[in-house]
């Protein structure tokens, strides 16, 4: 094709190029050879007359080179201009090719409708209009549950109870272990079962707390700094639509506070401790200590299997699921670096182990207690990569940091609850 043509002539310049350079060289030898052996032999007169000719000689030489490299160099643009404008020809067939697909994509999304239990109706763009993709992505509608629950409501069956198991050979990326229940994911799915189960007598939402609780354990303060206990099943930060977390509770707890509070994150349902700048300067000089890894956390946890080794680490990067957040992939070609060190406590009630994470990325232990690379023993109660029990068994249990006023390490352990 003409691209692997453009290619191939281009080497073929750059090669006859070379080629011309090197009997320029060549013959510049041979004159300065020449006009060392010719000093010795001629007169004054006849070596400057011998001379001149050499110089007429390397001016032809020199002008002949750059004739013939400007030819070559004018064949190839005309080469190139021929590929350009056959390049502009099929990048407007792909626009309007991409044009067609998507005026056809938005005719069948517009047909491609989803029923409630209340017998209302919505298409695909209706429901994705208000979500963060704007748009539905591929694939929406496909899975299973919407596909069966409009089965039951084309068929006048109301539906009682509804779940999905994973079948089969977990995928490189993806943590799924074989008969394991997995919720629908978020990013395709959610959009439409929200809609689909409007009419129906549903769980309340899990993040939503039934008891909610005013004050959190202080675990060490001072002037600057404030370590407190976050509790499991807690978000650290408000949600979209859930105001209700640690940040709240820390905000009327400790009122005279200034700047974002808390230092770093822990999962929703990770419990431990949380670090608390009370002025702008401590909450940047330890965040900035974060940033630099210099924090040094130990996580205590359970897990559902025992595991071969006593000590190690995993090295296994990380990158977000958008289709199904706010679950982690594992991803060699575009996810970020993830190192846990661990070691085994012991295996007298259930498979105790420390973890050491170096980086703070999201689900990082979770994921790599649960990868089949990993540890391949989800967390206890990982509701996300293993089985739900009565909580994760994953609890933030000590945390060392420099102090920003006195540069004096501090040392803070919270007690493991299970």
């Amino acid at each position: 094709n003409m691209k692997s043509e453009l290619k191939e002539y281009e080497a073929e310049l750059n090669a006859t190029i070379d080629r011309l350079k090197d009997h320029l060289k060549k013959t510049k030898t041979l004159r300065k050879e020449a006009r060392r052996v010719k000093k010795k032999e001629l007169s004054s007169v006849d070596y400057e007359e011998f001379n001149q000719g050499l110089n007429e000689q390397s001016k032809q030489e020199q002008i002949s080179f750059k004739k013939e490299k400007k030819a070559l160099q004018m064949n190839l643009e005309l080469l190139r201009q021929k590929f350009k404008k056959a390049e502009g020809i099929i990048e407007k067939k792909k626009r309007e090719r991409k044009n067609l697909s998507s005026q056809l994509q938005t005719k069948t999304f517009k047909h491609y409708s989803f029923y409630n239990a209340k017998k209302e109706k919505k298409n695909l763009l209706e429901l994705f209009e208000n979500t963060a993709f704007g748009t539905p992505p591929s694939g929406a509608g496909e899975c299973c549950a919407p596909r069966l629950l409009q089965y039951a409501y084309n068929n006048g069956l109301s539906p009682i109870c509804f779940t999905e198991f994973w079948w089969g050979k977990s995928p490189e990326s993806e943590i799924r272990i074989h008969q394991n229940h997995y919720p629908a994911c978020r990013g395709k799915c959610g959009p439409i079962l929200q809609h689909m189960l409007e009419g129906l007598e549903v769980d309340s939402d899990p993040l939503i707390p039934v008891e909610k609780i005013n004050a959190v354990p202080v675990l060490y303060e001072d002037n600057l700094v404030i370590a407190v206990e976050k509790p499991a099943n807690l978000l650290s930060v408000p949600g979209k639509e859930i105001e209700y977390s640690l940040a709240s509770i820390v905000k009327k707890q400790f009122p005279a506070i200034k700047g974002p509070g808390l230092v770093h994150r822990l999962d929703y349902e990770t419990s431990g401790i949380v670090l608390i700048g009370k002025t702008m300067a401590s909450y940047k000089a330890l965040q900035k200590q974060f940033l630099s890894r210099s924090i040094q956390k130990k996580y205590v946890a359970l897990l559902e299997r025992s595991i071969d080794s006593v000590l190690g680490e995993i090295n296994l990067p990380l990158t977000l699921d958008i289709f199904n957040r706010p679950r982690q992939l594992v991803c060699f070609e575009k996810g970020k670096p993830a190192l846990t060190k661990y070691h085994l406590i012991d295996n007298k009630n259930g498979t105790r182990v420390a973890f050491f994470p170096v980086t703070g990325r999201t689900h990082q232990l979770r994921v790599h207690a649960a990868h089949q690379k990993g540890l391949n023993s989800p967390i206890l109660g990982d509701s996300l990569y293993g089985n739900s029990n009565e909580r994760l068994f994953l609890h933030a249990a000590s945390l060392m940091f420099r102090h920003p006023q006195t540069n004096e390490m501090i040392e803070v352990n919270s007690r493991v609850p299970f």
